[in-house]
């Protein structure tokens, strides 16, 4: 059963008899002609914008397409995580190799010295 306030909610969203007052009857309608008519939205201009309207939103296929591509990125991304890993590890190797290296040479000189020492002779740098 409808009270007062049901009533009052509908009249606010619904056309009343006061309201359809204000537009033109069928009479006046005639009198304006056919010309003026034009004015108003037919069906297929409402189909019309519908359709445009409806080519802005994505369409099941279009988020399928997206999620495929996304998984193709995430591979990629993945790929390359790896790739730069086994460059950094490869970096962290030969930096091991370049400190050994050094200090060899470096041990490797002060021998050189201590030998030429001992046996008297002159180390000349060019």
């Amino acid at each position: 059963m409808l009270d007062d306030k049901d009533i009052k909610k509908l009249k606010s969203v619904l056309l009343t008899k006061e309201d359809a007052k204000g537009f033109a009857t069928k009479k006046d309608l005639d009198k304006m002609g056919a010309d003026n008519l034009k004015v108003f939205a037919t069906k297929k201009d409402l189909d019309d914008m519908t359709a445009r309207n409806l080519k802005v939103f994505a369409t099941k296929k279009d988020v399928e397409e997206i999620k495929s591509d996304i998984g193709d990125l995430k591979e990629l991304v993945q790929g390359l995580l790896v790739a730069t890993d086994a460059i950094a590890k490869s970096i962290g190797e030969l930096k091991m190799e370049y400190a050994a290296i050094s200090t060899q040479l470096t041990r490797h000189e002060r021998w050189i010295k201590q030998i030429a020492e001992k046996v008297g002779l002159n180390l000349a740098m060019e």
